[in-house]
């Protein structure tokens, strides 16, 4: 669908230098068809300030909804975007993930009624997350093998899913054996998919709420289509202070819940159970 209006939804938290590079990876895009919204689950005023001073000459509509920081609450935050985003198509992403240029496009060549779209990443290390610049984003040189090789180090199935042109990477979809799931890195669907299983679980913190979502969306009838190997982002190292077991072992219950009884809805999301 290469006409389709895309809602870009990054999720931050008091990240401004990896948000900048995200930002102007989004800046440099093939692709024109867009809104970019920055899903802020109570970043502090650096944050706001970065977000303005790319808001005076940004190439699309980039917008800003913030909440009061009172502990983890994506998902709460997730859902009210979805509800506010401007297009029919919603793009899920994260603010520590750099999207090459075509990456809307790769989206939106793939985009099709009845499905949604898995795309993975490549991670980086620290070294090779701190040497990036807007200067690399722009001219592409943060996704030139060579490059990350000699500014870092890169793994070599990162390397090879960089590299892979067009042919190779629909190989590589095609046969990879990781399952097509729904990562909030890298995934997109359908508005109205997302609202028809009333959104994110907001019981579920860190550790698989996205994967949970996708897992209703299949069990209402929504195909997983996937394109790790073409639509390529890079994400950037960072440490998870916000992981605890407690939310791992409850997030992990909602989703066998959800597997059992094939379940499509939640009662804790957009709508709220009365």
């Amino acid at each position: 669908m290469t006409h389709l209006s895309i809602s870009v939804i990054v999720s931050t938290y008091n990240s401004v230098d990896w948000l900048r590079k995200v930002l102007e990876g989004y800046k440099h895009q093939e692709y024109d068809h867009y809104e970019v919204i920055v899903a802020d689950d109570g970043s502090g005023e650096e944050t706001r300030q970065l977000i303005e001073s790319y808001q005076t000459d940004y190439p699309v509509k980039l917008r800003h909804i913030w909440h009061e920081d009172l502990g983890y609450r994506r998902q709460e935050l997730l859902n009210k975007v979805i509800m506010q985003a401007e297009y029919d198509y919603i793009l899920m992403t994260d603010g520590d993930c750099i999207p090459r240029k075509d990456f809307l496009a790769v989206h939106a060549k793939f985009a099709e009624k009845g499905y949604f779209l898995s795309g993975g990443y490549c991670k980086l290390n620290m070294p090779l997350s701190k040497a990036i610049d807007e200067e690399h984003i722009a001219k592409e040189d943060c996704f030139d093998v060579n490059w990350l090789k000699s500014n870092g180090g890169l793994q070599s199935k990162n390397a090879l899913k960089i590299s892979a042109g067009e042919t190779l990477a629909t190989f590589l979809d095609f046969v990879t054996p990781t399952g097509a799931t729904f990562n909030n890195c890298n995934s997109s669907a359908w508005k109205e998919d997302l609202i028809a299983i009333n959104g994110y679980d907001e019981r579920m913190q860190y550790g698989g709420p996205d994967r949970e979502l996708g897992e209703r969306l299949m069990n209402y009838g929504i195909k997983p289509k996937q394109i790790r190997h073409q639509a390529i982002c890079l994400h950037l190292d960072h440490k998870r202070g916000y992981k605890t077991k407690e939310s791992l072992d409850r997030n992990l219950q909602i989703r066998k819940d959800v597997k059992t009884q094939k379940l499509t809805w939640t009662d804790f999301g957009i709508v709220k159970k009365q």
